[in-house]
C-alpha cells in the first residue's frame, strides 16, 4: 500500500470510471485496475461493484476515500513544507544590543519582503548570550559586536562601530584642550554588564594600558546609563550610534580622547556544523550589502 495506491483510487473514487481516471493520471487502464485490485487485495474488501459495467462505490469506498483525502493532504503538505522550508518554516536571529536597535530592524524588514511565510523569531540580548544560544542550536545566527571566543563559531566580519566617552553636559573632561585615557581614571565610569561586547572591549582595553577601571554602576540598560550619565551620576563609554540623539539633544556630551580608539568589529555568526538553508544565506547576504 503507498501514496500512488490512494491517489489512484481517489481518481477512480470521484469518476466512477476506470477509463477517465487513467487518461487524468497518464497511466494505461490495466495499470490502474491493477493498482486497485492491490488494495482490495490488501484489505481483503471490495471497493466497488461492477454492474452492467459500471462501477458503484462501496461502503468500504465511502470510508477508504475520506481516509485517503486526509493522508494525501498531510503527505502534501509535508512535501511542501519539507521542499520550500526557506518558505514556510522558521529563522532564529540573535541580534547584540547595538545592532538589534539599529541594523537588525531594517533588515528583517527587507528580508521578510522576500519570504512572507518564513516566521522569524528575534532575541536580542549580550554577546555571551548569543555564542551561548548559537552553540546550544538555539539560534540560527547571529549578529554579534566584538570578539567572538568558541573556536565553534563561523564569523564574517559585516561592519565596524566605536564606543565613545560621554558625560554630563558642562563636565570637567570638557574643558580639557586634550583628553587622555588616564584622565578618566578620576571618576567614576558607568558601564554596561559583564557579558556585553562593549565591556569586554573595555575592560580588555585598560587592561592593556595597566589601567584598573572598578565601575560604579553596571547595567543591562544603555539608556540607563544614559540617564544616569546625565544627571551627574558618572561617565561611561557607549556605542556612538546609540546615543547620538541624546548627545545632539543635549542630554549628554562627548569629546575625543586621543590616545584611545575604541573600536570594534560587526560580525554574523553561526555554528560550524549548522545547515545553512537559502533562507539564512539570503541573510548573510542581506548583511553584507
Amino acid at each position: 500500500m503507498t501514496i500512488k495506491h490512494m491517489k489512484i483510487f481517489i481518481q477512480v473514487y470521484r469518476t466512477q470510471n476506470i477509463t477517465k481516471a487513467a487518461e487524468l493520471l497518464h497511466m494505461t487502464q490495466p495499470a490502474v485496475t491493477r493498482a486497485i485490485q492491490e488494495i482490495e487485495s490488501y484489505y481483503g474488501i471490495c471497493l466497488f461493484e461492477r454492474i452492467r459495467r459500471r462501477l458503484f462505490a462501496t461502503e468500504s469506498a465511502h470510508l477508504f476515500y475520506s481516509k485517503s483525502l486526509h493522508i494525501i493532504d498531510v503527505f502534501d503538505t509535508m512535501e511542501m513544507e519539507m521542499r520550500n522550508g526557506d518558505k514556510f518554516g522558521v529563522i532564529r536571529i540573535g541580534a547584540s544590543v547595538t545592532l538589534g536597535n539599529y541594523f537588525l530592524p531594517q533588515l528583517v524588514s527587507r528580508f521578510q519582503k522576500q519570504y512572507e511565510d518564513l516566521s522569524i523569531k528575534v532575541i536580542i540580548t549580550n554577546g555571551v548570550n548569543l555564542q551561548k544560544k548559537l552553540l546550544d542550536n538555539e539560534l540560527d545566527i547571529a549578529l554579534i559586536e566584538g570578539r567572538v571566543a568558541s573556536e565553534e563559531l563561523h564569523t564574517e566580519q559585516v561592519g565596524t562601530d566605536h564606543l565613545i566617552l560621554v558625560t554630563p553636559p558642562r563636565h570637567p573632561l570638557l574643558e580639557k584642550q586634550k583628553i587622555k585615557l588616564e584622565d578618566i581614571m578620576d571618576y567614576p565610569i558607568l558601564l554596561r554588564e559583564k557579558g556585553s561586547t562593549s565591556r569586554a572591549l573595555l575592560d580588555n582595553y585598560f587592561e592593556m594600558r595597566d589601567l584598573q577601571i572598578s565601575p560604579m554602576w553596571e547595567s543591562t540598560s544603555t539608556q540607563a546609563i544614559v540617564r544616569a550619565v546625565s544627571y551627574g551620576i558618572g561617565i561611561s563609554f557607549l556605542p556612538k550610534q546609540l546615543v547620538n540623539a541624546d548627545i545632539e539633544n543635549g542630554i549628554i556630551s562627548t569629546k575625543d580622547i586621543v590616545d584611545a580608539d575604541f573600536t570594534r568589529q560587526h560580525y554574523i555568526v553561526w555554528h560550524n556544523n549548522k545547515f545553512l538553508t537559502d533562507a539564512i544565506r539570503k541573510f548573510i547576504d542581506l548583511c553584507k550589502e
